[in-house]
């Protein structure tokens, strides 16, 4: 097999693009049931029948039935992060979030919305299920990795310099209880206009998480 094609591929010759689909396809299935009738009363086997797959399949992506709530937990810190890998050094955090908002505002597909829907009812659920937490902080720990990196190099330090993970750390900590919060409210039927400046909270969220380092446009 040439090099380029087995480099697409995983151990068992599945691309990691059919293995992600197949990933999310199931976390959107076992999220419903998890929301329906609670993580306990879920089964692998009313999973794999959901999804129209083998209960071994189930297993074969997944180490237990609550991890299998992870993808769709982490596509509900995806879009933020998305927005943190794209801001230029010449832009405001708070004018960045703002542009980007109002362009994904008009791009965003029914599959992607009912994701989020999803994502807010697990980080939802979270709060009574120590199996979906565990789901949502491990989230929440990508993200500050992934954070860290961004920041370390907005900022010209060193990878896994100190000053970039305790801003990473801070700013994390700030969106999480930002997500946690506006998906609760709008669970409990809030007016969604109520959180049309959602994004401009986290920027200002992370400005205030970190001392104001992060968060100007750089030189």
């Amino acid at each position: 097999m040439p090099a380029t094609a087995s480099a697409k591929r995983g151990g068992g010759g599945m691309s990691d693009r059919r293995r992600y689909r197949i990933r999310l396809e199931i976390s959107r299935e076992a999220a419903r049931l998890f929301w329906e009738q609670g993580v306990e009363a879920t089964s692998g086997d009313q999973i794999a029948e959901a999804v129209g797959l083998s209960t071994r399949t189930i297993w074969r992506h997944f180490r237990s039935k609550e991890s299998c709530a992870e993808p769709i937990v982490m596509s509900g810190v995806e879009h933020e992060l998305a927005m943190l890998r794209s801001w230029p050094a010449d832009v405001s955090l708070e004018d960045h979030f703002a542009a980007e908002s109002v362009r994904s505002g008009k791009e965003i597909d029914p599959v992607e919305a009912a994701d989020i829907l999803l994502a807010m009812k697990m980080i939802r659920l979270a709060d009574s299920e120590p199996a979906i937490r565990t789901a949502w902080l491990m989230a929440c720990d990508q993200v500050e990795k992934e954070m860290a990196e961004i920041i370390a190099r907005r900022l010209g330090l060193p990878a896994r310099h100190i000053d970039a993970r305790l801003h990473a750390a801070a700013a994390s900590a700030a969106l999480r209880v930002i997500s946690e919060d506006v998906g609760a409210s709008l669970l409990e039927g809030a007016d969604p206009a109520q959180f049309a400046d959602a994004s401009t909270r986290i920027a200002q969220a992370v400005r205030r998480a970190t001392g104001g380092a992060v968060g100007d446009a750089v030189a």
